[in-house]
């Protein structure tokens, strides 16, 4: 099974710590005129110029990408993020990390397992948080996928909603299962990425108000009953105040059986 390992990068060229995981075994995909600043920021990683006009919204770059790989015949597609620190999971009551030799195995095996299953999307856990890690019920099938690690597989015939850049990975899952009826997350397994933690990608337009606007649109576009706003409430120095603000992250609950 030909695997290609991709990640967008876009204004951090001197930031992609994902080669210290996987040194040479990814290609990043920048705009057209940080090029040259990537390719001399980072010797012996694989830069591809994305077409012009890709770069600044994350959805139209993983399609991009998607469509690049897919069609230059590769069998799936695994998209990481430029600042993976490594995939990892529990065993024998330790945290272990997936090591780079053995980083296309497990994205073989788990690739295959989700092609008998009939899944064309599978990833992994969101966060270290051991009680995420289901021993019960070691796969999900109608879980949220989040977009720091997710691998296509060839014959995939969802894509990227460009007027949802910020919850893309949100609406890619609800694609999937209204078309498919199934995606695979190895509940075993998880990643480490600083996502907001750094400039450059996504983290350049991510405020408050337009994530409350994202929400919005994936709401109206899925209904209410399926994408669900969280509001908490917080700062209770102030009590004559309440202050209530949203979770930037929605719940959905997609109306298909599964786990």
């Amino acid at each position: 099974m030909k695997i290609s390992i991709c990640a967008p990068s876009y204004k951090r060229p001197h930031k992609v710590d994902t080669k210290k995981y996987l040194p040479g075994m990814v290609r990043y995909y920048v705009d057209p005129s940080e090029f040259d600043e990537y390719l001399n920021g980072n010797p012996g990683e694989q830069i591809i110029a994305c077409a012009p006009g890709v770069q600044g919204n994350i959805s139209r770059v993983r399609n991009h990408i998607l469509k690049t790989e897919l069609a230059a015949g590769a069998d799936a597609v695994c998209t990481i993020d430029d600042d993976l620190r490594g995939i990892f999971y529990f065993e024998d009551h330790d945290t272990h990390r997936v090591e780079p030799d053995r980083f296309e195995w497990f994205l073989i095996k788990h690739s295959i397992l989700a092609q008998e299953w009939g899944a064309k999307l599978w990833g992994i856990n969101l966060s270290l948080d051991k009680q995420n890690y289901r021993e019960n019920a070691p796969f999900s099938t109608t879980s949220y996928i989040g977009s720091p690690f997710t691998v296509f597989l060839k014959g995939n015939d969802c894509w990227y909603d460009e007027a949802l850049p910020l919850k893309e990975d949100y609406d890619m899952t609800l694609q999937q299962l209204n078309k498919y009826r199934v995606v695979v997350r190895i509940n075993k397994y998880y990643y480490d990425v600083k996502q907001a933690e750094q400039i450059g990608g996504a983290a350049n337009m991510r405020t408050l108000d337009v994530e409350a606007a994202q929400m919005r649109l994936l709401q109206k576009k899925w209904g209410t009953n399926i994408v669900r706003i969280e509001k908490l409430t917080q700062n209770r120095s102030h009590k004559s105040t309440k202050v209530r603000r949203v979770d930037i992250n929605p719940i959905i609950r997609a109306p298909i059986r599964g786990i």
